[in-house]
């Protein structure tokens, strides 16, 4: 365990630039009638705040009503909260030398069952813990427990996304990311040890596995409902998302297509998603988030502005989709309510 060099407090870091009126934007691209179900034919896309270098991992902490998002390239999480106020929350996530531009800091973020955040670092090639001092509230103010950085003594690629299941497993996906647009030449430039992009899971007891390493660039992942099924999109060179059964043991088993889009116009790759409490996918993809019913039928497109990476639902109700989009952070009102950690 170690203690980070900068934790950032949000009465400190204030960011007056980025606290604009949310801006109704975007649209709604309708497939189906189902879809009305889910989206209202009044409900509107909304920016809440923007001006950041790539945002990613939203996640909504319902102890104080915040969103917290990654922002890859400033080496930051960031916290909204819902005065339209935007923060720093931790800085830096990386405390090494990088170069410009690189998606260094975190990417996906989620809590477990305790409460203590969890974060997938990219420039660290980790999953971390920041352990709660809860006399501190609102802000996650404490030292760093590593539950992940090596496989077999090698280096992880760099973790990208994650979720945690209602036991305290973690499971999260390593593409190498990380390597995608950093300069070989570059002083101190990571080097992949792995041969292999990998799906695993860190049991509750701390165990690292390795549930699967055929999946050409894992990203997103999200559980059904029951947690009986595990959705992991992949990005590269085909545009899917696979489902697989969730053994009793933590296991997975069966996997298939659930939805290939390799075809399907527009910007943007299967990426980030979520779940909601009928089953529903929101789905980060070719064209914007993509709504995909639980027999894989693709019923609409939440289309943004900007390219989506990732998804969460948030507020009290959990009805609202929080998504993050290159260098903004969007919502949407929904008609049911979604999973909230």
């Amino acid at each position: 365990m170690r203690n980070l060099s900068v934790f950032a407090l949000a009465s400190a870091l204030l960011l007056p630039s980025l606290q604009a009126q949310p801006t109704p934007t975007g649209s709604i691209r309708r497939l189906d009638p189902a879809l009305d179900t889910l989206i209202s034919p009044s409900a509107k896309v909304e920016k809440v705040a923007g001006n950041f270098g790539f945002t990613e991992g939203p996640l909504w902490v319902r102890r104080d009503g915040s969103l917290l998002f990654s922002d890859l390239p400033n080496n930051a999480i960031m916290q909204w909260t819902q005065d339209g106020k935007v923060t720093v929350f931790r800085k830096p996530v990386f405390a090494g030398p990088y170069p410009e531009g690189v998606q260094i800091g975190s990417n996906g973020l989620t809590l477990d069952p305790e409460g203590f955040l969890i974060s997938a670092e990219h420039g660290n090639r980790r999953i971390a813990r920041t352990e709660v001092v809860r006399n501190r509230e609102p802000v996650y103010d404490g030292p760093v427990t590593i539950l992940a950085d090596r496989y077999q003594g090698k280096r992880l690629n760099s973790p990208n996304d994650l979720i945690s299941k209602r036991n305290g497993d973690i499971y999260f996906t390593d593409p190498p990311g990380l390597y995608r647009n950093y300069p070989e030449s570059a002083t101190g430039a990571p080097k992949q040890e792995l041969d292999f992009n990998g799906l695993y899971r860190i049991t509750a007891s701390g165990k690292l596995e390795l549930l699967a390493r055929d999946i050409p660039f894992p990203n997103g992942l999200a559980f059904s409902p029951d947690e009986k099924k595990l959705y992991v999109s992949n990005t590269r060179p085909e545009k899917k998302w696979m489902v697989y059964d969730v053994n009793a043991d933590g296991g997975i088993a069966n996997g298939k297509v659930f939805l290939d889009m390799t075809k399907e116009p527009g910007e943007g790759v299967p990426d980030g998603m979520k779940v909601d409490e009928q089953g529903n996918l929101y789905a980060t993809g070719p064209g914007g988030v993509l709504v995909i019913s639980v027999r894989g039928k693709h019923i609409g497109t939440i289309q943004l502005p900007e390219i989506p990476s990732n998804c969460a639902f948030g507020d009290a109700d959990g009805q609202t989709l929080f998504i993050t989009a290159r260098t903004s952070v969007y919502r949407i009102r929904l008609k049911v309510p979604g999973r909230l950690p």
